[in-house]
């Protein structure tokens, strides 16, 4: 197949893909769409230039390659740029620098003084220095994201950089005839590059995708586990965690504690300032505790004005401690919202596992009571549950 063909059947399917992209992007969350829009832009970009490389006899080089290698240039830095995007990071204009001096180096030595040499290895080096800024932005995810779709793509940028890099070399080794074009039938090189450089906006769309709904489904199993106020685990989740923590420590003989804290006078703060000012108020009680929980501690919202923190390994004084923690965490530091500050404590109820607990729902029994005991003896302090009321 002559590269001519191979440019035109890439051309193809990058217009289909970026087509399917269009299609679908408005399904995204508002959040993705910003990054869709720039990856589906690059992707039509690429399709421009390398329908210019396909017809580039047809017109004068001085017009046509600076043309098509910056439709290409611009294309890569789009999908550097939806990247961005996806992870959050702000827009920068340097962004453009590589394509732009590649475009003017492509200018010059096209027009002003013809080199196809020096055009190569501009192009070469401004392909690679786009795609790694790609690949630098995927790999510095690995920590806060695993989903292999991110590998692929990763993937997939290093193999056209390493693929643009060897041809760079290859012609910088053999050298190039002052009348090489990219349509020669008989290079092979020729017949791969479309091919590897097309793999980005065909099979890259695809991973890209993948990356957007590996996204969405995270942030479903996010929505299902987290309270929607205060970020902390749900409900739900607490039940969950709590019925194989308890179950880990009947089994193991001990070892399981938790407290139920609840916000003291939280009703009179909604009637004084209204239920907005209410909910900013759990969310810094709520922030308060998840600060001071340490290492395997659970922070959960149980409902109202009513927390729970799970403490795994714990025995009496140490969650009694823990408590304090807690207990402090909040008293220590007055709730803010604009010109209003207001003093917030907490009263704590803990309980501690005992051998005759039959189920989790005892544990929290038993907190409950002590948590009402510490609200009866004057709020703003912490009390131990005593022997277990199994059921």
């Amino acid at each position: 197949m002559d590269p001519q063909t191979v440019l035109i059947i890439m051309t193809l399917m990058m217009l289909a893909n970026g087509g399917v992209l269009g299609l679908v992007h408005r399904d995204l969350p508002q959040a993705l769409r910003p990054a869709a829009v720039s990856w589906r832009i690059a992707t039509l970009l690429h399709a421009g230039g390398s329908i210019l490389f396909a017809v580039q006899r047809e017109l004068p080089p001085a017009f046509i390659l600076p043309l098509a290698n910056g439709l290409v240039l611009l294309g890569f830095t789009g999908y550097w740029r939806a990247l961005r995007q996806f992870y959050g990071q702000p827009d920068t204009p340097w962004l453009l620098l590589p394509s732009l001096l590649g475009i003017a180096g492509v200018y010059w030595f096209a027009a002003v003084k013809p080199d196809i040499g020096i055009r190569i290895l501009i192009v070469t080096v401004a392909w690679v220095s786009i795609l790694l800024g790609s690949v630098f932005i995927l790999f510095a995810q690995a920590q806060r994201e695993v989903a292999i779709s991110r590998r692929v793509l990763a993937g997939i940028f290093l193999l056209v950089v390493v693929f643009t890099a060897l041809r760079g070399v290859y012609f910088l080794l053999t050298g190039v005839r002052p009348d090489f074009s990219v349509l020669d039938r008989f290079s092979l090189i020729n017949v791969l590059t479309p091919m590897i450089a097309a793999v980005l906006p065909v099979i890259g769309t695809t991973a890209f995708l993948l990356m957007c709904s590996e996204r969405i489904r995270r942030q479903w199993e996010r929505a299902a586990s987290t309270d929607y106020l205060t970020g902390l685990a749900n409900r739900r989740t607490l039940a969950d965690t709590g019925e194989k923590s308890f179950a880990a420590a009947r089994q193991k003989g001990g070892g399981l504690a938790l407290a139920i804290i609840d916000i003291d006078y939280f009703k009179s703060i909604n009637d004084r300032f209204g239920h907005d000012i209410g909910d900013v108020a759990l969310k810094h009680v709520a922030a308060r505790l998840e600060a001071a929980c340490r290492g395997a501690e659970l922070p959960a919202r149980q409902g109202g004005e009513e927390f729970v923190v799970l403490f795994d390994s714990a025995d009496a004084e140490q969650a009694l401690a823990a408590g304090e923690r807690l207990r402090r965490a909040v008293a220590d530091e007055p709730f803010v919202a604009g010109a209003l500050s207001l003093p917030v404590t907490v009263s704590i109820g803990v309980a501690i596992l005992q051998a005759d607990d039959l189920s989790f729902e005892s544990l929290l029994r038993r907190a409950d009571k002590a948590l009402y005991a510490a609200k009866a003896g004057g709020r703003n302090r912490v009390e131990v549950a005593a022997g277990s009321a199994g059921i």
